[in-house]
């Protein structure tokens, strides 16, 4: 085993993050209305409705078949973040444009959310809806490394904790009032909103057109009370070719100066992308493998993100006051738990039972695992190094995609899938518990 270099004391991090003051009240509710709007994309268009309800329905060639396409399109586009990300980030660091291209890739991901209105209802149209999806999830991680970035503009080392999982908060909750709205206005009346039906698929690709406004609407917000950040003078500015050298630079000055970052990089690549898989389909399973129909799904939905959104706001607390490993450790070994429970029991109580579990504890991962890199993240570096957290969080995101459709195709049925992403998060567990924590609490400055 690597030996783990001793982290600096507090006072060793750079003079400008220990005296940076935080964000206000409106830039704070401001930068978490990107999750809220965001929610229409994660849970309505690629976790409970759109893809769950729709793309991987009958009418695109069986819950199996559409799965396992809709997982090697997602396996795709995991490519395409890993070779984009950190350079998208290290050239919003050098221009200081992080503003500009958090609204550029916003608005890329709203255009491809409206385009899967015309996804119709048919076979012939399974890959480019899946594609549509995967797309999307490529520029909304690009969004999300500037997104994710600001985050070291609006706290303190001190406060970072509960501001990360206020937006993670606010993200879930999005998604309760996004689902609510979709279900009233188009999915439960036989006539929905503006004289809406279900023939040709059209209640679902309303569905598309409304997530599409509603991560228009809330993204506004952010681009206009954060300011556009500064660019570092000491960066010289690169080509897009020569910015991959200098990403290779980074890696390497890091493995040697900062060894604890570049570990805690790669374990956080794999549990990362067992909890994308988690959301991407869990609700897929719901349908397909535990008997649940249109309406138990929404339900389901609204209760996991209220359960999810606590477990968010409480990992803000957990994580500034124990620091952010010891929270990613506790989740990871209760969706294990949970997890491997589902392998072995039928029917909708013990989904609803464990598959709420599975939601108390995502929450706080994913919050955790955003706070203890932006503990790490020197001045100056943060959009390169969240950019490298994006890249190495997807570089292996065709893993979790990959093992959940093999394990479909090897063992015949749709509810196998649960072992390939049991298999990645207990692997980026063994990877994280060697791994030191940054400072927290009264030594974080």
């Amino acid at each position: 085993m690597c030996r783990m270099t001793e982290y600096p004391p507090a006072a060793a991090f750079p003079p400008a993050a220990q005296a940076k003051a935080p964000g206000t009240t409106w830039q704070v509710v401001a930068w978490s209305l990107w999750d809220w709007g965001g929610a229409a994309f994660n849970a309505v268009m690629t976790t409970f409705i759109f893809t769950a309800l729709y793309l991987t329905g009958d009418d695109f060639g069986g819950a199996d078949k559409a799965t396992a396409t809709l997982a090697f399109a997602m396996s795709i586009s995991g490519f395409a973040i890993a070779a984009f990300a950190p350079v998208a980030g290290q050239r919003t660091d050098h221009s200081g444009r992080r503003k500009l291209w958090l609204g550029i890739n916003t608005l890329v991901v709203v255009v491809l959310t409206g385009a899967c209105f015309f996804v119709q209802p048919d076979e012939s149209y399974l890959l480019f809806g899946c594609m549509l999806i995967a797309a999307g999830h490529v520029f909304f991680e690009l969004a999300g490394v500037n997104y994710n970035a600001m985050l070291l503009q609006i706290s303190t080392k001190k406060t970072i904790g509960r501001i990360s999982g206020l937006g993670w908060a606010a993200g879930y909750l999005g998604g309760i009032v996004a689902l609510l709205m979709v279900f009233f206005a188009l999915i439960k009346p036989e006539v929905g909103i503006f004289g809406i039906t279900a023939e040709n698929g059209m209640t679902y690709r309303a569905v598309a057109v409304f997530s599409a406004l509603w991560i228009l609407v809330f993204s506004i917000p952010v681009l206009l009370a954060i300011p556009e950040s500064k660019p570092d003078p000491n960066m010289p500015k690169v080509g897009f070719f020569q910015s991959y050298r200098e990403l290779f630079r980074t890696i390497v000055r890091l493995g040697r100066t900062q060894p604890h970052t570049l570990y805690f990089l790669i374990s956080s690549a794999i549990f990362r992308d067992g909890l994308a898989a988690i959301f991407t389909f869990g609700a897929v399973l719901a349908v397909g493998s535990f008997g649940f129909k249109t309406g138990d799904v929404l339900y389901f939905a609204i209760a996991g993100n209220v359960v999810a959104a606590l477990g968010a706001l409480s990992a803000g607390f957990f994580d500034d006051k124990f620091g952010p490993k010891a929270v990613i450790v506790t989740s990871l070994v209760g969706l294990l738990l949970s997890g491997g429970m589902l392998l072995f029991l039928d029917g909708k109580l013990a989904f609803w039972i464990f598959g709420l579990t599975l939601c108390l504890f995502v929450g706080p991962a994913q919050s955790s695992a955003r706070t203890f890199m932006g503990r790490l993240a020197p001045e100056g570096q943060e959009g390169e190094l969240f950019g490298l957290y994006a890249t190495t969080g997807r570089a292996v995101s065709f893993l979790a995609p990959q093992l959940f459709a093999w394990s479909i195709v090897i063992f015949g049925a749709q509810r196998w899938g649960i072992i390939g992403i049991l298999a990645v998060l207990l692997l980026g567990l063994l990877l994280l518990l060697p791994v030191k924590a940054p400072p927290h609490g009264a030594n974080a400055l």
